[in-house]
């Protein structure tokens, strides 16, 4: 079962490369090749080899995936990208039609680029559209993020 779920996954198109070829180490392995042969034979190093046979080892298929890498923590959370995402759909700026980027950054206190990178997950573009139709819909934040997977 896992040998087929691994053939798969170096065919599968949309599939990660590095994904792909540690299935490959791992289908290598099986069919019992050392590492240096699996190493010369891939063109990877042998330390690579030996990571990607012990990850395997220890966490079956799921070990071949990367783990989420280490860095600076999320500055803007859930409840504030959506109290940020309802105050774009829902009010409008003093003065004005429609929020901007910098408007909408001055009101929340956050940068524009965090504004922006908000409004590009989830689809926004106030700015571009005429008469720009917010949505009613009081469910709308949690059913873009079923959607988008924030």
């Amino acid at each position: 079962m896992e040998k087929r779920e691994l053939t798969a996954l170096t065919r599968k198109h949309g599939a990660p490369q590095a994904v792909a070829e540690r299935a490959r180490i791992v289908l290598a392995a099986a069919g019992g090749l050392k590492n240096k042969e699996i190493a010369s034979k891939l063109g990877v190093c042998t330390h690579t080899v030996g990571t990607w046979r012990n990850r395997f080892a220890d966490h079956r298929v799921d070990g071949l995936y990367d783990e989420p890498r280490p860095g600076a923590p999320r500055e803007i959370g859930d409840d504030e990208i959506a109290s940020t995402i309802r105050k774009t759909l829902e009010t409008r700026p003093k003065g004005g039609t429609h929020w901007s980027l910098r408007s909408m950054a001055k009101e929340i206190g956050h940068a524009p680029s965090t504004v922006h990178r908000i409004w590009r997950a989830f689809g926004l573009q106030p700015h571009r559209v005429e008469t720009f139709k917010p949505s009613t819909d009081p469910l709308f934040v949690e059913k873009v993020r079923d959607i988008v997977g924030l």
